[in-house]
């Protein structure tokens, strides 16, 4: 029989599982998963969600951090048939409440540390939640607007019990247009926006990136970024397509302790952004650690300055660099060949395998080379739109030469030569790329304006070498307010996702406006900066 293969982004799993059982795919502190085990465990929580009445096309929150659990719920998910929505493990009870209400989850899997989170979401919206709680089970919360069930009493059951489950297991039937997860980015009106993306979408942008990185079978893939950013779960998507290792840690903060574990696995590969570049870089003592089992490194979610790539070539001289550009509305765009890094170090890349890019005008026509234009997208990896959005989608998805064809205008400003590499010059609106997210200035402004003592805010991004940009706060108090920055900085902390909250609060007596009576966001650039810290 003729082998294909799979279209389903769960099948990979359990393709892997079935041509390599015993192998581990998912290391996790000192836990080690096998393919085997992964699959039978996703099997088992797609039966629970099945039994308990989720039903095909729903949708699945989960909150949890990097950990085994956050990977087998994605993927028992996409078996039960329902979409996931895999959420940043530092959102904020009001962020929670609309992407729970907006997305219309019918489940949410979150860890009993998070309770506190769920409660002040569960608080502002009507909707009944059928909840699944990770952890001590003797602080396992009680159900507010819904059911709760412990995760370990869907997994505490004897093999003879669990094989006879898993044998009689029918799943849904999924076809690859069905959608397989939203992923909620920074929207420039202030609220998160969710991206539909389907299982095609996601097969096929993996497959191309799997192409140009050649990954391999025997490749140990050291995933330090959090799930809920896409470059993150592409790790696991990836490596499980084509039966890797993933080594998953919490994060990068300590770098002493990642740089060990590469020696310990024998890591392969290792995913950066700019940030981590910058600590490496920083670190006097990495020629310490063992470093030679690393193949390749590569970056996305902001170009690395060029002075990096070239200490980091100089730092790590047997490791292949391959800088990439990506949206989450279609995933990656471009990669840079690595032999093309000398000659074009600035550039991020021509368009990877399956992918087709323009640069044209305001009127979506071509632009000549070397001259600036919007990037548009063409591809199998151009994602479907915004939920419950028809207007950005309108927007921001255009019809392309075919009827059933839709073409992503990025909103990014770049510039493409004769060779068709592709130079990033800037984004449109407001959107601050920073510590590898992509974060709204009018989101974090709404954020401090719901602060009595705020009468006028304006954020912005400013360069910075270790976040690439850094989020800078101009606020004006209200008449007679003795606001302080540190009371500014305390309430963000309280109510944004840490990479949201500002790196530097300026206080002003008046916001510079141009002679139209806008805020004259460059003057407020060359404000002096007051640093966080």
């Amino acid at each position: 029989m003729i082998e294909f293969d799979p279209v389903l982004v769960h099948e990979w799993l359990s393709r892997s599982a079935t041509r390599t059982p015993d192998k581990v795919a998912l290391v996790c502190g000192d836990r080690r998963w096998t393919y085997r085990q992964l699959d039978d465990c996703s099997s088992l929580l797609a039966r629970h969600l099945l039994e308990r009445g989720l039903r095909r096309h729903d949708r699945v929150a989960i909150l949890l951090d990097n950990s085994a659990e956050t990977v087998i719920a994605i993927y028992g998910t996409l078996k039960a048939g329902a979409a996931f929505v895999n959420l940043s493990s530092s959102i904020k009870g009001r962020k929670l409440a609309y992407i729970l209400k907006n997305s219309g989850a019918s489940c949410l899997i979150t860890h009993v540390a998070k309770a506190q989170v769920a409660r002040d979401a569960l608080e502002r919206i009507e909707q009944p939640l059928r909840m699944i709680w990770v952890g001590d089970q003797e602080r396992l919360p009680s159900a507010s607007n819904g059911v709760s069930t412990s995760w370990d009493d869907i997994f505490d059951v004897e093999e003879d019990a669990m094989r006879a489950a898993l044998s009689s297991l029918v799943l849904p039937r999924v076809i690859d247009v069905d959608l397989a997860t939203l992923i909620y980015t920074s929207g420039s009106t202030g609220e998160p926006k969710g991206v539909m993306t389907t299982h095609q979408n996601m097969v096929s942008a993996a497959r191309s990136i799997i192409q140009y990185i050649d990954n391999r079978r025997d490749d140990v893939i050291l995933n330090v970024l959090p799930l809920s950013f896409d470059y993150g779960l592409y790790q696991v998507i990836m490596a499980f397509m084509f039966g890797a290792t993933v080594v998953l840690e919490q994060s990068f903060l300590y770098l002493h302790a990642i740089l060990q574990r590469i020696g310990e696995e024998k890591v392969t590969g290792f995913p950066i952004v700019p940030t981590i570049a910058a600590m490496l870089l920083r670190l006097r003592t990495i020629e310490t650690y063992d470093l030679n089992s690393l193949r390749y490194v590569t970056n996305t979610g902001a170009a690395l300055p060029v002075e990096h790539i070239r200490q980091l070539r100089k730092l790590l001289p047997h490791v292949t660099l391959i800088s990439m550009f990506g949206l989450t509305e279609c995933k990656r765009v471009s990669f840079l060949p690595p032999h093309r890094l000398d000659d074009k170090p600035s550039s991020v890349g021509m368009a990877m395998p399956n992918c087709e890019v323009f640069v044209v005008d305001e009127q979506g026509e071509p632009v000549p080379p070397g001259q600036p234009g919007e990037l548009v997208v063409r591809g199998a990896n151009v994602m479907q739109g915004y939920w419950d959005d028809p207007e950005l989608t309108t927007r921001t998805y255009r019809p392309g030469r075919y009827p059933a064809e839709r073409r992503l205008y990025s909103g990014d400003l770049f510039r493409c030569d004769e060779e068709g590499h592709l130079y990033f010059l800037g984004r449109r609106d407001d959107m601050i790329k920073t510590k590898g997210e992509r974060v709204s200035a009018r989101e974090v402004e709404n954020c401090l304006h719901a602060m009595d003592q705020v009468s006028e805010i304006a954020v912005l991004g400013v360069p910075d070498e270790i976040f690439g940009q850094a989020i800078k706060a101009c606020v004006v108090p209200i008449q007679g307010s003795e606001l302080t920055k540190q009371e500014v900085l305390r309430y963000a902390a309280e109510n944004l996702e840490s990479f949201m909250v500002p790196k530097y609060v300026v206080i002003l007596d008046e916001l510079p406006r141009s002679g139209n009576g806008k805020i004259d966001r460059r003057k407020l650039q060359t404000v002096e900066e007051e640093a966080a810290c």
